[in-house]
């Protein structure tokens, strides 16, 4: 089987970590891999890739000056799909996804695309880019989405697609095993993960917490992540005085070493494509605290069943969800994650996953 998987970059994201997954998993089972970069910035990849994947960065394949890119990579695009004849084309992000289509269009070749967040909340996408998936999607083979929630939403951004699939993101390689007891007893540790951005609201999250530095005093916050506001929320730390119990530390290069040393989780989105961070902790085993946000934590938590759901923009609930992690027995914490910990491995595995996408793929 001849796989070409397209992709924004491979830099330290959710989608470029399942591109991975998917990429190497594939080239263990004896498919021939090429995964290409769209990026037009090139870049570099931050990911783990086997020695069967092949890598390729389309900007190396364009030429002309930078205000052409739009048309050069899309004729790129389209001399690479013809050279090597792949038996399966899959895209991930909606300006990839749009850009594939267009460049293969007619060579009759199967393209997959996949939005990588809720449709119907990608209030960022150009108008432009807007219309063009309304125009291209109903060409592809099948367009996936990550969560049934987000089924009906992408009809309402593209009514003419009329294949339409959910499947979610598998736990990723090399993930650890659950772990059977919570860290040792001293400074507990609420953690986070992501990019410091307004959708993951770690603003909210982190005055949310200032609230109850009082009544919880053993616990400390640490949100490991980057992006545009984390020097404004390292600032407002420095300004509620609470440097020695809110910790930022940046981009994890360990996530799943750093998520472990915690005593619970919390995500505290405005909208998930399919939330990875939340997954991850919970098959680590971690007592999980989650908004109801569109799309991925009610389905991953079956309704609420093995973590806490708050309402989305309730702050007081969060406060109080939290307030109970932290002041729950480590025997009721460690309880609770174990049970989440064998629900998502068994629902999540990635043998379970891959045969979801090579449905998808069937002709």
């Amino acid at each position: 089987m001849r796989i070409l998987f397209l992709v924004s970059s491979m830099h330290g994201g959710g989608a470029e970590r399942v591109a991975a997954t998917l990429a190497n998993a594939w080239a263990r089972r004896g498919d021939e891999v090429t995964l290409v970069c769209c990026y037009s910035g090139r870049g570099q990849c931050m990911q783990r890739l086997e020695p069967g994947v092949r890598l390729l960065w389309l900007a190396d394949r364009l030429r002309g000056p930078a205000w052409l890119r739009p048309v050069t990579k899309i004729l790129a695009l389209r001399r690479l799909a013809r050279e090597l004849q792949p038996d399966r084309v899959l895209s991930f992000l909606t300006n990839v996804n749009v850009t594939a289509l267009l460049a293969i269009r007619g060579l009759g070749l199967p393209v997959v695309v996949s939005e990588r967040t809720d449709p119907a909340h990608s209030v960022n996408l150009e108008s432009v880019l807007r219309w063009l998936r309304r125009l291209t999607y109903p060409w592809a083979h099948r367009v996936v989405v990550q969560t049934q929630q987000s089924v009906p939403h992408l009809l309402q951004v593209a009514p003419g697609v009329r294949r339409v699939v959910a499947i979610p993101n598998p736990l990723p390689d090399g993930l650890p095993a659950a772990r059977a007891a919570e860290p040792p007893p001293g400074r507990r540790r609420l953690v986070a993960l992501g990019r410091f951005n307004p959708v993951k609201q770690f603003d909210r999250l982190i005055e949310v917490f200032a609230g109850l530095a009082e009544s919880c005093p053993d616990w400390d916050l640490w949100i490991w992540g980057d992006g545009a506001q984390r020097a404004a929320c390292l600032q407002r730390v420095a300004a509620l005085g609470l440097a020695d119990r809110i910790h930022l530390p940046g981009f994890s290069q360990t996530p799943w070493d750093d998520l472990a040393t915690g005593h619970g989780f919390v995500l505290n989105s405005r909208v998930e494509g399919f939330p990875n961070a939340l997954l991850e902790a919970m098959a680590l085993g971690l007592p999980c605290v989650a908004t109801d946000c569109p799309s991925g934590p009610a389905e991953l938590t079956q309704g609420g069943q093995l973590a806490t759901l708050v309402p989305l923009d309730d702050e007081a609930a969060l406060a109080q969800a939290l307030e109970r992690l932290m002041r729950a027995t480590p025997a009721e914490r460690e309880a609770w994650g174990q049970q989440a910990a064998a629900s998502v491995r068994g629902r999540y595995s990635l043998p379970a996953i891959l045969q979801s996408w090579d449905a998808a793929c069937k002709r």
